[in-house]
């Protein structure tokens, strides 16, 4: 299956509340492509609903990572902090989700 349709699959899972299955596809997403914003996000916003809090951390650390500059990256990333109750993590995260949502950047492009 390709990760297209592997994400659809698992976006109809999240849709009826069956996430332990969405995980499960998102997982072959992140093994097929390690490079895939979505499906590290995504896994990690089902595993946080599931309380796996230390792999949604992981999971949202590697999408923030991927693509620095995406303001719902840092959110999606402080929420699962808050939920963990790393409330000094949360603080950065939601730092880093400021400054994007205010038009800045949080790591520079590198010049041509």
């Amino acid at each position: 299956m390709s990760i297209d349709e592997l994400m659809d699959e698992a976006s109809g899972h999240v849709a009826v509340g069956e996430l332990e299955e969405a995980i499960a596809l998102y997982r072959q997403c992140v093994a097929q492509d390690p490079q895939c914003f979505d499906a590290w996000h995504s896994l990690g916003m089902a595993l946080m609903k599931t309380d796996q809090l230390k792999e949604a951390i992981g999971a949202g650390l590697m999408a923030a990572t991927l693509k620095p500059n995406d303001l719902l990256a840092w959110t999606a990333l402080s929420q699962m902090y808050v939920k963990g109750g790393q409330i000094a993590e949360a603080e950065d995260a939601k730092g880093k989700a400021r400054i994007l949502s205010l038009g800045g950047k949080v790591v520079r492009d590198a010049p041509p």
